[in-house]
């Protein structure tokens, strides 16, 4: 009887035991995570904004420095495993967090979808919504609701 075939990388390896490869390529390309957000600190909700890290390419959804974004950018943060142990500050649609939560990737995912443009034609992604950090006053004045 042969051996049944096993699942996908995602879906078998634990996150904290992907190697480096796999560990990247669960990004989707969004670039929901480079917004600035706030959490409300009576109902720890997220509230996003369309104001995006000056080292977003808004139309690519990437970052422009991202090997050296950390040193770029003070609060940056260099996801690993030990951050999803509350994801919250994700968004919903966000791969880490799904997978964290045990949630499958969604369908635009280009792992499942095999298409990287997916994600942008889902409207999963912030291509063409988003302003530059360096050009807003008040990022508050900048909410948004289609962040889920």
């Amino acid at each position: 009887m042969p051996e049944p075939k096993p699942g996908p990388f995602w879906e078998t390896t634990r996150l904290a035991d992907m190697t480096a490869e796999q560990w990247e390529s669960l990004c989707d390309g969004c670039g929901k995570c480079c917004l600035n957000k706030y959490e409300d600190e009576d109902t720890g909700a997220m509230h996003y904004t369309n104001v995006a890290c000056r080292l977003l390419d808004g139309n690519a959804c990437r970052c422009t420095d991202y090997a050296n974004r950390a040193a770029e950018v003070a609060d940056c943060i260099t996801l690993t495993p030990a951050h999803l142990e509350e994801p919250a500050w994700l968004p919903e649609t966000c791969a880490y967090r799904r997978l964290a939560e045990g949630r499958p990737l969604p369908r635009w995912h280009y792992l499942v979808s095999g298409n990287p443009e997916a994600v942008h034609r889902a409207g999963a992604s912030v291509r063409g919504r988003v302003v530059c950090e360096t050009r807003v006053e008040d990022p508050l004045m900048h909410l948004v609701d289609w962040v889920v």
